[in-house]
């Protein structure tokens, strides 16, 4: 199955996370408020940065982290109690000096449909300061971009 949920994506070399919509993923429409996919779009990003070696105490030893600025977020349909979502996500910048940029797609598996495609760009910020600032190198290799620049 995990082969068939890659094939859904977008483009290959995804890294992806599976969520099962709850009761308290719900606004008062009864459909998945919007919050909540930031909050699946972030915990995909941490587990994807856990995969990469780049765990919390990693970065808090390095005194690094990559903090979002900007996420770009498109809503194409909802999800519902119980539906099946796979957030799946891409590197596609990272300049090797400050910055770094993800694609998501978010799939419900009951009907194949993407339901939302978003970016989210990121800033190396220095932990004890916030302040922005070179990336070490362990974010260099870590945060490969995945997917290649249109162009």
């Amino acid at each position: 199955m995990n082969e068939d949920i890659s094939s859904l994506a977008d483009y290959p070399n995804s890294f992806w996370k599976r969520f099962k919509v709850t009761a308290g993923d719900l606004d008062g429409f009864h459909h998945v408020n919007n919050a909540v996919y930031l909050k699946w779009m972030d915990a995909t990003v941490w587990e994807h940065t856990r995969h990469v070696g780049l765990t919390e105490q990693a970065c808090l030893d390095l005194n690094r982290g990559m903090a979002a600025v900007r996420h770009e977020i498109d809503y194409l349909s909802s999800a519902f109690l119980d539906d099946e979502i796979v957030v799946y996500n891409w590197l596609s910048v990272n300049d090797e000096r400050l910055r770094c940029s993800r694609l998501f797609q978010m799939i419900r598996l009951g009907d194949s449909r993407t339901i939302l495609r978003a970016r989210s760009d990121y800033v190396c910020t220095n932990l004890t300061t916030g302040r922005p600032t070179r990336m070490p190198n362990e974010f260099k290799t870590g945060y490969k971009v995945t997917i290649p620049r249109s162009g």
